[in-house]
């Protein structure tokens, strides 16, 4: 590793201009106007809202990492990235380490009159044992983890994005409910999750819902209602995924007025989420026309159809009656992969580090689009996906980059790089967006 002390004066001078850009973004977002006054409930997101910067977030290290090694243009890149905010992510310990390190959270960023996002991510049995496996020991555990975590946010307005992938991916949806008590414990948790998060004064939650291409419109809008939505300001969508902001608002818009159709629409459809057309319904497709049908993909050109069928049937929902929704936008401004040859021999994990992705639309809570709370960055950006193998046994490298992938969650300076290099629209530093 060079020394900067044998650097030339040239590159140390351009250094010194760096190390400044990273170091002062958290500076000068703390000097920005404060964020507008909250409601008397407090449980809504202003559209001024601004969120919070991690000071030493892993982008902010890097930059500082690539700029003692002489690497001046990859420092300016990830000190660009450094400029804005990410969510905080807690997915393990105790519950005395969770409410420490929440509090902490919100300590630094008082300061920034800013809003942190927190994701909780420990509900028991966690991405199905998969690349992300873990969470509480138990459900009394979990309980007790998550009224910790709640406690350390306290009074700060906060945003906490609960439990990815938890209701898309249900203990019943991947064999680990054997006797039927793992899948109702879940939604249980998930209810007392949003009860105690939602008790604090000016928390705003969003149980997380997937994405476009996962569970049906009609599927999930059951299941958010089953785990407390009512009680919550709304969902998340796309967390760590890649799909279009289009698609994903659309979607967004179609669970949350699928959830009015089966609570508060005509009495014929009370609880009838399986009339609810989806991304997979289309009236040409060749089944037999019943809206919650799965065709084979989902195939965007064809939603024009899954719109006409709200625009007949939720035209009459109040707007005060419809769930909000906030949407992961870390990844997704190159939009979701298509291989035009298969990687591997299986599944080509096109959800798992894809190549060549970018970032997308800066975070946000002004996004002029109606139900859309905030767009965020949810999804760590160069965090890892997992060790994804396309189909190869377990410890073969990836066939995408001819090496093993660092597990789920670890630092990938070479993908973080890619997707600030490939950001839609072009990355610049926060005060000049």
């Amino acid at each position: 590793m060079s020394s900067l002390g044998a650097l030339p004066d040239r590159v140390l001078s351009a250094g010194r201009w760096l190390a400044v850009a990273v170091l002062s973004t958290s500076a000068l977002i703390a000097t920005a106007a404060p964020i507008a006054a909250a409601p008397p409930d407090g449980h809504i997101l202003p559209a001024d809202s601004r969120f919070y910067v991690q000071p030493d977030s892993k982008a902010a290290l890097q930059a500082l990492t690539d700029l003692h090694d002489g690497h001046l243009q990859d420092a300016l890149t990830m000190a660009k990235l450094a400029s804005y905010p990410e969510s905080t992510w807690f997915t393990s310990g105790t519950p005395a380490e969770v409410q420490a390190g929440v509090a902490r959270v919100e300590r630094v960023a008082a300061p920034q009159r800013a809003i942190p996002v927190l994701v909780a991510y420990n509900i028991p049995g966690r991405d199905c044992s998969l690349y992300s496996a873990g969470g509480a020991a138990s459900d009394a555990a979990y309980r007790q983890w998550i009224a910790a975590f709640a406690r350390g946010i306290g009074a700060a307005r906060t945003v906490v994005v609960l439990e990815p992938d938890a209701l898309a991916n249900l203990p019943s949806d991947c064999g680990q409910d054997p006797d039927g008590t793992a899948t109702p414990a879940r939604l249980a948790d998930l209810n007392y999750a949003v009860q105690v998060l939602e008790a604090q004064p000016r928390t705003v939650v969003y149980l997380d819902a997937g994405n476009s291409s996962w569970q049906a419109v009609g599927a999930i809008a059951s299941r958010l209602v089953a785990a407390g939505i009512a009680q919550a300001q709304g969902f998340s969508l796309n967390v760590s995924n890649f799909h279009a902001t289009s698609e994903t608002n659309e979607y967004g818009g179609w669970v949350s007025r699928c959830i009015w159709f089966a609570t508060h629409g005509p009495a014929w459809a009370a609880g009838h989420f399986d009339y609810c057309a989806s991304q997979y319904y289309s009236s040409s497709a060749p089944n037999d026309g019943k809206p919650g049908d799965k065709v084979v993909g989902s195939d965007p050109t064809t939603w024009h159809w899954t719109d006409l069928w709200y625009q007949q049937n939720t035209a009459a929902a109040p707007p005060e009656q419809l769930s909000h929704f906030v949407a992961d936008t870390s990844r997704n401004g190159q939009g979701s992969w298509k291989p035009a040859v298969p990687p591997g021999p299986g599944d080509a994990q096109t959800w798992c580090n894809p190549p060549d992705r970018g970032v997308g639309l800066r975070p946000t809570a002004d996004t002029g689009v109606p139900l859309l709370d905030a767009y965020l960055w949810v999804k760590t950006i160069g965090d890892s996906d997992g060790t994804c193998t396309r189909g190869l046994p377990d410890g073969s490298a990836d066939p995408v980059y001819g090496a093993v992938d660092p597990p789920a969650g670890g630092w990938w300076p070479e993908q973080a790089l890619t997707l600030a290099r490939n950001a839609n629209p072009a990355l610049t530093f926060a005060w000049q967006h």
